[in-house]
């Protein structure tokens, strides 16, 4: 049986989606690490032969980001920035907490103000905030009351005042 949603109640499960997703890498990435530990060596007396090259993601798993979904980075390899795609209908926050779980957020909903991406808090004591931009220019709106369109991007950067 087939359930159908209506197109609104399908775009507000992509978030869950995805954040499920991401919650099931982890877990399916120790899984295969735990199961690649089984023994199935060859016999003492028979040299082992060829070598395995291990795949990132096991081959049921694919990861929640999408080949747009981009973190821009410094010469120290600190997080300064995501980017990617709008949704009709998704708010700039949901999708950030699909692309990156780990965003940090103060606050909820139209109150919703992110402080940290991929793991980088911005510093208020060197003046950092998380800067959101669709399609180059500066929102007018917070995260959680931005609501996004198809085509859009999305980019945050670490941004001082």
């Amino acid at each position: 049986m087939t359930l159908h949603l209506p197109s609104s109640s399908r775009a507000r499960t992509r978030p869950a989606r995805r954040r499920l997703l991401a919650a099931a890498v982890p877990v399916a990435l120790a899984a295969g690490l735990l199961g690649g530990c089984a023994s199935t060596s060859t016999p003492s007396d028979q040299p082992a032969t060829g070598t395995q090259t291990p795949s990132p993601w096991p081959s049921d798993v694919t990861p929640s980001a999408t080949p747009t979904d981009t973190f821009t980075r410094d010469a120290d390899g600190k997080v300064t920035g995501i980017s990617y795609p709008g949704e009709d209908g998704e708010t700039a926050l949901d999708l950030l907490l699909g692309v990156d779980p780990t965003a940090k957020v103060q606050g909820k909903g139209a109150n919703a103000f992110v402080v940290g991406i991929g793991g980088r808090t911005a510093d208020d004591a060197k003046h950092e905030f998380w800067s959101l931009e669709v399609d180059g220019k500066q929102a007018k709106v917070g995260a959680g009351t931005l609501k996004t369109k198809d085509g859009e991007t999305i980019t945050w950067t670490l941004a001082t005042y």
